[in-house]
């Protein structure tokens, strides 16, 4: 037990140090030092940065090692799924957590639900980082609280604690890294540096940035995305690495998220100093028609391109149109700019889940960034189940066999569920993380809003008995049951939200005159 060891040897020699603590516990202090590892956000940054640089060169050398998260809206949400992986999985290894700008905004601004339009608070965001690890830390105190109960207890019974000091030398942290959406920087360049300074000093190790103009943000699955040109990105993305290096997380994680495939518009049009360079490439990409002093209108703002005379198509709002058929061309520019430019992983958001559509774009990057890898958004904007029996029924075509019972306009249908389309399809959503992980690059693979949609639903089919004929029974049945036979240990709530280390820190600081919440009149009692 060198932690637990070290520290009650320190404590010790504080001590004698300052002469005056004889009433504080070198063991008791020791336990309470080794249940706090995390003292700073920073901490956590360093801690959970190394993790995710250890986790990214292990899938270079073995795709199949790739990681995943879920968003969480609450430290609570979190806490549970770090909980549910330690229960069964015995290990919170590859596992991460996504912060949602989307679920910031739906369900945690001070203005009420808002769209994901970057319209809520900055300070959201960082509070929420702070929020999700200060649950994660209590989730460390409580395991390790339990164990030290454990230690305590076979030490006074004169029992072998071998067993137990290594299960707390060997403790794994439910501490682990934080993908956080950062939109597009909530403004300028200084903006993005000092919103990113705020979440980094709350724990975050890696952060996500879109190349969408910041006033005009929109979510990544609706229309009316607008892209700023590339010198403006990699400010960003300059701005961020900055701010990581000034807090001393030298692992920090850039994640660049590209709007392309389905943006159609920018706001500006960049200053090409030289044929070739990356402004112009960027302007290549803009839609125009060539015209004539004469032909051209009064005001008009036009360029010389390609040695010809050109009006940009330009909207009544001022916002200049791409060509068609050139999204899949700018994001394959976009993700091989940002890795040149200090992006350690790309985001390319796809209109659907489809893994030869993403391997498409990663391959035309990879020829350029071998090394490229993706953060791929499983999102609930998805249709999952129309999508892979799309896909199903088009590589059951291309086979040759009979799709007469099925009707293409409406698969959707339940009446599908329990035939061989469903099978097939469900087996792809079944393998999609480990086929574009192998396929398309994918090193983490994310559900961006999953625990918005639990909850709408459990509370559904709760409220649906409860406020119905089944009563007290819709609680009892399919919550607390359910809770107790799956072993989840939020069904001990007070145990969970800190009783038993409220009760020990008291007997700790006042001995014999603790007034203890547990005992033979704690109704958790009824859960042992």
């Amino acid at each position: 037990m060198s932690n637990y060891t070290s520290a009650i040897e320190r404590v010790r020699e504080l001590k004698q140090k300052y002469g005056n603590w004889d009433h504080i516990s070198e063991n008791d202090a020791a336990r309470m030092m080794v249940q706090n590892r995390f003292k700073t956000g920073l901490d956590i940054a360093k801690y959970t940065a190394k993790i995710m640089r250890q986790d990214m060169a292990e899938y270079d050398q073995d795709t199949s090692k790739y990681t995943q998260s879920l968003g969480a809206w609450h430290g609570f949400i979190a806490q549970q799924t770090m909980y549910a992986n330690k229960k069964h999985f015995g290990t919170t290894s590859k596992k991460y957590i996504y912060l949602s700008g989307w679920m910031v905004a739906a369900l945690r601004s001070e203005f009420g639900p808002l769209p994901d339009q970057s319209m809520h608070e900055k300070t959201a965001v960082s509070d929420l980082i702070e929020e999700i690890y200060t649950f994660l830390r209590q989730a460390d105190a409580k395991v390790l609280n339990d164990y030290f109960r454990e230690l305590n207890a076979a030490e006074e019974a004169g029992q072998d604690t071998k067993a137990i000091e290594e299960k707390i030398e060997k403790f794994e942290s439910h501490v682990v890294p934080i993908i956080a959406d950062i939109d597009a920087g909530f403004g300028n360049e200084e903006a993005t540096y000092l919103f990113a300074k705020k979440l980094i000093e709350a724990g975050a190790c890696a952060l996500q940035i879109e190349n969408q103009v910041s006033d005009a943000k929109q979510c990544g699955h609706q229309a009316g995305k607008v892209t700023v040109p590339h010198e403006d990105y990699i400010s960003k993305l300059n701005a961020i690495r900055y701010a990581f290096l000034e807090l001393g997380v030298e692992d920090g994680v850039i994640v660049a998220r590209t709007d392309s495939e389905g943006a159609s518009l920018t706001q500006k049009i960049p200053v090409s100093n030289e044929p070739g360079d990356l402004a112009s490439k960027y302007i290549d990409f803009i839609e125009m028609e060539e015209v004539t002093l004469e032909t051209a209108n009064e005001n008009d703002s036009l360029l010389k391109h390609n040695g010809k005379l050109v009006r940009p198509k330009r909207l009544a709002n001022g916002l200049y149109s791409f060509r068609e058929e050139t999204n899949i061309d700018r994001v394959v520019l976009d993700c091989v700019t940002a890795l040149e430019n200090g992006a350690d992983l790309l985001w390319i958001e796809t209109p659907t889940p489809n893994v030869e559509h993403i391997k498409m774009m990663v391959d035309r990057i990879k020829e350029q960034q071998p090394q490229a890898k993706l953060v791929y958004n499983n999102s609930p904007s998805f249709n999952w189940t129309l999508n892979f029996r799309k896909q199903v029924i088009a590589a059951w075509e291309k086979e040759g066999k009979d799709i007469s019972a099925y009707n293409k306009d409406n698969l959707m249908s339940g009446d599908y569920d329990d035939t061989e389309l469903n099978v097939a399809a469900d087996e792809l959503a079944k393998s999609f993380q480990r086929d574009a992980a192998r396929e398309a690059g994918v090193f983490h693979h994310l559900i961006t809003l999953p625990t918005y949609h639990t909850a709408a639903l459990e509370m559904n089919e709760l409220s649906k008995g409860y406020f119905g004929e089944d009563g007290m029974l819709a609680y009892v049945a399919g919550v607390q049951r359910k809770e107790i036979r799956a072993g989840v240990e939020a069904v001990k709530h007070q145990a969970m939200a800190g009783s038993d280390i409220g009760d020990d820190h008291k007997e700790i600081f006042s001995g014999e005159n603790a007034l203890k919440a547990g005992g033979g009149k704690n109704t958790m009692d009824q859960f042992k």
